[in-house]
């Protein structure tokens, strides 16, 4: 059964129609490709199928530079078939189609900021642990596990202590799940064992030494169980290195920069900035003359971003806890800056905006979906005044947005 591919829909599956008409997805396809289609799996609505060959390349199909993507099935990426233009327009289209099929909302595909890199700019990996092997998940098989050799969308420091670490797996704690690698702002790598509860990492002090006399220094942690992840020598530093960070960066700079300049003048307003992570755009507020209540379900967040400052004095309250709980004790606020997870908005988050009615609402989400869904919540509270993307997260389906809402 062949098929042309139409578009790209969210999450990167190419669309394309059966000759009944049904719609059918097909993933590592292209706009305009015409395909031959294998493991065809139908339901009553649509289907779904993988690529049994390429017939007629679509006009934006690339070779994937990643031997993993198309020998593994790697399902790391989504996009690295396309050319970086095709790329960032289907991101753009993930983000106009959401906010007007899910929102209601009568908008245009936004501008999207390009990244200033497409390659080597993630600085965390993750890693999992099956069967012998350390790697990544293949498309659609979570089960599964591909021993990884290198990833080329991760930042270099990453990929040198991957490269040396891999030949002495046998030195991570038995039963190990994961394998987390991380690079912190001043550049220091982290290596995050996640085992099981009470489990011990007796060759931790070897795996360290190695690493060092292989040149790629390395602080070893290990989460065991639900416990917070720990030093796993005496090499302790402060550096919270399970907390969540961008990561790519560069790029989270400029999404946070542009979200903080929406908000407009927030000298002597009351702010709200919620889901903060480890408080940059906190600190950035309090740089400008604002006051600020600060939410974060991750304590150790938290308690970073009271260690590394600004104090504040009176002007900031730093609440730990998850938003739907703690929005009812906070002073209304003027203006409100909030960066949910990808699962977005709590209802009752969104309630509680919609019943303080500040006069600005800027949302920085990493899922049109979820932003758009929130959005409709919000209804006629809020119109709609500006809507950006940004490319954090080249050679995949993902991408950050920033909407702009002003109070109705």
């Amino acid at each position: 059964m062949s098929v042309r591919i139409l578009r790209l829909a969210a999450g990167g599956d190419g669309v394309g129609k059966l000759e009944d008409g049904r719609t059918v997805f097909v993933p590592r396809s292209a706009p305009g490709d015409v395909l031959e289609l294998a493991m065809l799996r139908e339901s009553k609505r649509f289907a779904r199928a993988r690529i049994g060959s390429v017939v007629v390349p679509g006009a934006d199909r690339v070779t994937p530079p990643c031997p993993h993507y198309v020998r593994d099935d790697c399902g790391g990426c989504q996009l690295q078939h396309l050319d970086a233009d095709a790329q960032r327009a289907a991101r753009r289209s993930f983000v106009g189609d959401a906010l007007r099929r899910i929102g209601g909302i009568d908008v245009a595909d936004p501008e999207i900021v390009p990244a200033g890199r497409d390659w080597n700019y993630r600085t965390k990996l993750t890693l999992h642990v099956a069967r012998g092997r350390i790697g990544l998940h293949p498309l659609e098989r979570p089960d599964a596990v591909f021993d990884l050799q290198t990833c080329p969308i991760t930042a270099e420091p990453l990929l040198e202590l991957w490269s040396e670490a891999r030949r002495l797996r046998h030195l991570l704690p038995a039963g190990a799940a994961r394998v987390v690698l991380r690079l912190d702002r001043e550049g220091r790598r982290h290596l995050i064992a996640e085992a099981p509860a009470a489990a011990r990492w007796p060759g931790a002090l070897e795996l360290e030494a190695l690493l060092e006399a292989a040149g790629v220094p390395v602080t070893l942690w290990i989460r065991a169980g639900d416990a917070d992840a720990r030093p796993a020598t005496d090499s302790a530093e402060s550096f919270p290195a399970a907390v969540f960070e961008q990561v790519h960066p560069v790029m989270g700079d400029r999404t946070r920069m542009h979200a903080l300049a929406a908000l407009g003048a927030v000298a002597g307003r009351h702010v709200w900035d919620l889901y903060a992570g480890i408080g940059d755009a906190t600190v950035a507020l309090l740089e400008a003359g604002a006051t600020v209540e600060s939410v974060e379900s991750d304590r150790r967040a938290v308690e970073w971003a009271e260690r590394r400052g600004p104090a504040g004095g009176t002007r900031v309250i730093r609440h730990a806890g998850k938003a739907e709980a703690l929005l009812g004790r906070l002073r209304a606020p003027s203006l409100v800056l909030t960066n949910p997870p990808r699962t977005g908005m709590d209802e009752r988050v969104t309630a509680e905006l919609g019943a303080r009615r500040p006069e600005r609402i800027v949302y920085v989400s990493c899922d049109p979906a979820t932003l758009a869904r929130d959005l409709r919540r919000l209804g006629g509270a809020y119109r709609l005044a500006d809507l950006r993307a940004f490319d954090l997260f080249p050679q995949t389906a993902h991408v950050e947005t920033v909407a702009v809402l002003e109070r109705s």
